[in-house]
C-alpha cells in the first residue's frame, strides 16, 4: 500500500516545491529591486530548499528505476530526512521573521505568508513520505539487491519407509 501512496505524494511534493520556489523568488526579487536592503536569509533559504527538493525527487524516483546500483534505501531515507529538516527550519524561520516585522502589507507580504504556509505543507508531505519509507525499510522491505535469490525450502516431516 505504501508504494501506491508514494507516487501521488511525490507529485504533490514536486508541485509544492515549485510553488515555494516561485513565491520565495518573488519575495526575494521584491527585496532586491524595491528596497535598499538585500533579501532576508530566511527567504534565500527557502529558495535553496525547493531546488534541493527537486534534485532529491529526481534521485528518489529515477535512481531505483534506471540506476539500481546507485539506489540505496538509507540514501533515500537520508534525502527524505534532509528535506523534512530543511522545510521545517525554513518555514519556522520565515514565520518568525514575518512575526517580527513592524508592518507587513501588500502583495509581497501575502506572498511571504503563503510561502511560509506552503513550506509548512511541504514539511508535512516530506514527514509523511519519510515515515512511510522508514516503516518500509525497517520492516524488511525495499531491499536493493540484498535478497537471496534462492527459494526458501520448508522443512517437511516425512516417514522413513524403512521404519514402516
Amino acid at each position: 500500500m505504501a508504494i501506491k501512496l508514494l507516487l501521488p505524494l511525490r507529485i504533490a511534493q514536486g508541485v509544492f516545491a515549485i510553488i515555494v520556489l516561485g513565491l520565495s523568488g518573488y519575495v526575494a526579487h521584491w527585496y532586491n529591486a524595491d528596497t535598499l536592503t538585500a533579501s532576508p536569509s530566511q527567504v534565500n533559504f527557502l529558495i535553496f530548499v525547493p531546488i534541493f527538493s527537486l534534485i532529491a525527487l529526481a534521485y528518489l524516483e529515477l535512481a531505483p528505476r534506471f540506476m539500481a546500483k546507485a539506489s540505496h534505501p538509507y540514501g533515500h531515507l537520508a534525502f527524505e530526512a534532509l528535506n523534512t529538516l530543511f522545510y521545517f527550519a525554513g518555514f519556522i524561520a520565515l514565520a518568525a521573521f514575518l512575526g517580527k516585522l513592524l508592518f507587513c502589507r501588500g502583495s509581497v507580504c501575502g506572498a511571504a505568508r503563503a510561502d511560509a504556509v506552503f513550506a509548512a505543507f511541504s514539511f508535512l508531505l516530506w514527514t509523511g513520505t519519510s515515515t512511510l519509507l522508514a516503516m518500509e525499510i525497517f520492516k524488511g522491505g525495499f531491499r536493493s539487491g540484498t535478497q537471496d535469490s534462492r527459494p526458501k525450502m520448508a522443512m517437511k516431516e516425512t516417514v522413513n519407509p524403512e521404519n514402516v
